[in-house]
């Protein structure tokens, strides 16, 4: 499918205030009712979540690095998640808030929140400056990319303000890594890394945008229900799933344990790092057990699809898996994704 979809693309803007991008987490499990740890269902309102959790450590006076989270949501946005803490008086938390954030729930589990517990995020994206006609367009586009996916591009916020992570994070692979290190904390540290993992997972999106439904010779497949990864000896097999987005190409997230592919999906992962300057074998020589590599898939599902036209503008519903961006469901829309705010 061609960017902007079979309707075309149209104009809009977004984050022009916090209401207009609300983001809810979808978690993998909810807490059971008992054990040793508190778990806070938060809304937080024009706050990251690293700041929310040390608003929360403040007023709990615990160290933020105690509490539990499953997933990091937007700053210039309304988002609910939940956090956990180990060992604390319930009734402390049910009554907590401040200008920014306010505990909605509060709940018993048997273990800590961690990274990755979760299964996706739902989305209200209000999209404003938007003409009458273009409600239309969106029902159409929006219903292409449930039946197609999404290009499963990494969002802006995963390469610091101006790329700032990004270039840091290349200057570590093409020099002293180790020097580096010994100057910068551990998580700016990943947080750079990831940030090169991530642009050249989004090149190799780009070259094979026009045929993210296709599975090349070669190609390691993605099963989305459960994340596993199997290399495809006949393409043709894999027809029937992919057309129900069940199975996707993947991508690069280059490091030393990652799974290579073969042939032509091979030749357009090494063309992307070497636009970079850089290698795998860079990767491995990092310290600490960082930037270690894995698969990802170029496209996902994208459910739970709704428009609807509303005084500010058109308002769309959706949800997507774990670790997808609503700018990758955004850029497929807008002509221009304007962008308020930051993260």
């Amino acid at each position: 499918m061609p960017r902007g979809g079979s309707a075309g693309f149209f104009r809009g803007r977004y984050k022009s205030e916090p209401e207009d991008f609300v983001v809810e987490e979808v978690p993998a499990y909810l807490p059971c009712g008992s054990g040793d740890h508190v778990w806070l269902w938060v809304e937080k309102r024009g706050l990251t979540t690293m700041d929310l959790l040390g608003e929360l450590a403040q007023r709990l006076d615990r160290d933020e690095r105690s509490f539990g989270i499953a997933g990091l949501k937007d700053a210039q946005a309304i988002s609910r998640q939940w956090v956990s803490i180990e060992h604390t008086d319930p009734r402390a938390c049910e009554a907590l808030q401040g200008d920014r954030f306010a505990v909605l729930q509060v709940s018993r589990h048997g273990n800590k929140l961690r990274m990755g517990h979760l299964r996706g995020n739902r989305f209200v994206v209000t999209l404003r400056g938007t003409q009458p006609e273009d409600l239309e367009k969106a029902r159409t586009n929006l219903a292409e990319l449930v039946r197609l996916g999404v290009p499963n591009y990494f969002g802006e916020q995963r390469f610091g303000k101006r790329g700032a992570n990004l270039q840091k994070g290349l200057d570590v692979l093409r020099g002293n890594a180790r020097a580096f290190a010994a100057k910068m904390p551990r998580r700016v540290f990943g947080l750079v890394l990831s940030a090169v993992q991530s642009e050249v997972f989004n090149r190799v999106v780009i070259a094979r945008r026009q045929a993210l439904d296709t599975l090349l010779p070669g190609d390691l497949a993605f099963l989305h229900r459960n994340g596993a990864v199997f290399a495809v000896t006949d393409p043709d097999q894999e027809k029937e799933r992919l057309l129900a987005v069940e199975v996707s190409p993947s991508g690069p997230m280059p490091g030393p344990e990652m799974m290579l592919p073969e042939g032509e999906p091979l030749a357009l992962e090494q063309a992307a790092m070497a636009a970079l300057e850089i290698t795998t074998d860079a990767f491995a020589k990092l310290p600490f057990r960082l930037g270690r590599g894995e698969r990802r898939p170029l496209r996902v599902p994208v459910a739970d699809a709704s428009v609807e036209g509303v005084p500010a503008g058109v308002r769309l519903t959706f949800a997507l898996p774990s670790g997808a961006y609503a700018t990758s469901v955004l850029r497929e829309l807008l002509e221009d994704t304007i962008w308020f705010g930051g993260d």
